[in-house]
């Protein structure tokens, strides 16, 4: 049986968007990001975070930094009992002609070679437009744009929905 997916973009969606993110002290959960995570578990949705990490390239931290943060993250959504299935990651810069940095749908790509996904079911939520072009991209069509981290332009967005913040995706992805 294939598993439907919440792909979510980490920063501006699971926390709150600071450029370079990789001190724990530094990082701070979207308000109810936990409350949403555990009702997509409890509909049998599986949570894949999907990220671009420019500031490895950049030299500003390392991967051993970004998978530090990533482990301290985890434990905090396990604390909460939710299981994140995985956590992928481009360590590219924007000019680098990668196949991973979103919009380009790589990490995507790389979670349907690791595991068995109902692409028709899944969900993207990020907080940028390049999110949801990776998420059509893939073939991705249920998508949520979410006002928590960037600036969104409403009227030019290919989004499925628009809302403030991750913690309203509940009344959308409900069934």
């Amino acid at each position: 049986m294939l598993d439907k997916v919440i792909f979510l973009d980490r920063d501006g969606v699971v926390n709150k968007e600071i450029n370079y993110l990789y001190e724990t002290t530094k990082f701070e959960f979207i308000d109810g990001v936990f409350e949403a995570c555990s009702s997509f578990k409890a509909l049998g949705y599986k949570i894949i975070i999907i990220t671009n990490q420019s500031g490895i390239a950049r030299g500003y931290y390392s991967k051993n930094d970004f998978k530090k943060l990533t482990e301290w993250m985890l434990e905090k959504f396990k604390d909460n009992n939710i299981d994140i299935l995985d956590v992928l990651y481009c360590p590219h810069s924007p000019n680098s002609n990668c196949l991973c940095r979103k919009p380009k749908p790589g990490l995507i790509f790389e979670a349907y070679k690791k595991f068995q996904i109902n692409i028709k079911e899944s969900w993207l939520i990020g907080d940028q437009e390049t999110d949801i072009e990776t998420a059509k991209a893939a073939g991705i069509n249920n998508t949520i744009l979410v006002k928590s981290g960037h600036p969104v332009d409403e009227l030019n967005s290919n989004a499925s929905f628009i809302l403030k913040s991750i913690k309203e995706c509940t009344l959308i992805i409900n069934n």
